[in-house]
């Protein structure tokens, strides 16, 4: 089985509009697909280095001189980048969410096709699993993640139900918990709504929201001028963080303007938005709800 099929390969690619002798980082290496595109377009000069914390992507490493993986999460990018004496690079790419690999590996927990421990852990080594956060989270704050991350309106009464049943027996399994949930999720829509309460426990027990904003604030510091950011989103909740990064340099309010009404923003986007085509959905239908913006600096 491949490891995963990168998504929007060929135009996350073409937006970081690559210097054949220039320094580029993929912040979601996964299974290398981005970066091996990369470096084909990389002369004997040119760098790549790429991110990723999960233990199963690092055994996909590339034997090249021109590459390094940093076994890291990517929220630590400006530091780590630090380390290999790399102050500014002349692009980005992050291709957002969870691999493939991931969701088909029964045992991570990240699917609702399969049952196996709650877990959902990007990092194996990381402190918090879904375990802990259905079977430990009060019902205020699972309601809130429900809210927030899963979108679901009916947060409050899901996370009640959540804290009944674990007081009678802990939730260990991905099954156990759709069999919690079972009143709330209408069989015609069951994979849908199962597919967003899982997001928003992995979310929460990832801190992707964070790791994105982490991530988003230190680009401008890092790009050269005329560097390009590449980013593929998933779900509405990134879309929307890298939109609002891009337009104003916030996550929310609007930028203060001076004495003369402008603004001062650090990014600027690059063409329009980028959705897959009909022929790659049909090919690979993870790509589906894919989305690519792309900016440089202002």
């Amino acid at each position: 089985m491949e490891y995963h099929k990168p998504v929007l390969l060929k135009e996350s690619v073409d937006g970081l509009n690559i210097k054949p002798d220039g320094i580029y980082v993929d912040v979601t290496f996964g299974g290398g697909g981005h970066s091996k595109e990369i470096l084909s377009r990389l002369n004997e000069k040119g760098k790549l280095f790429a991110f990723d914390q999960d233990e199963d992507a690092q055994r996909n490493i590339i034997e090249d001189d021109r590459f390094t993986l940093i076994p890291q999460n990517f929220r630590f990018i400006k530091r780590y980048l630090r380390f290999y004496g790399i102050k500014k690079v002349d692009g980005i790419l992050a291709d957002l969410g969870v691999s493939s690999h991931q969701f088909d590996e029964a045992e991570r927990g990240f699917s609702t096709r399969f049952d196996a421990e709650l877990d959902m852990r990007m990092n194996k080594e990381g402190e918090l699993s879904a375990y802990e956060v259905v079977n430990n989270y009060d019902e205020e704050k699972l309601s809130t993640i429900l809210f927030q991350y899963s979108e679901m309106r009916n947060a409050r009464a899901i996370a009640k139900k959540i804290v009944e049943a674990r007081s009678e027996k802990k939730i260990k399994t991905s099954f156990e918990l759709k069999q919690v949930l079972s009143e709330f999720v209408p069989k015609a829509v069951e994979h849908k709504v199962l597919a967003q309460i899982f997001q928003g426990i992995r979310i929460e027990v990832n801190q992707e929201i964070e790791v994105l904003k982490d991530f988003l604030l230190q680009v401008p510091e890092i790009l050269n001028e005329g560097g390009r950011l590449s980013v593929i989103s998933y779900h509405s909740l990134e879309d929307r963080l890298v939109k609002r990064f891009i337009r104003s340099g916030l996550f929310e309010g609007e930028p203060e303007k001076d004495f003369y009404g402008n603004i001062t923003v650090p990014m600027k986007k690059v063409g329009k938005l980028i959705v897959p085509g009909f022929s790659e959905i049909k090919e690979n239908n993870r790509a589906r709800s894919a989305k690519l913006r792309i900016a440089t600096l202002a």
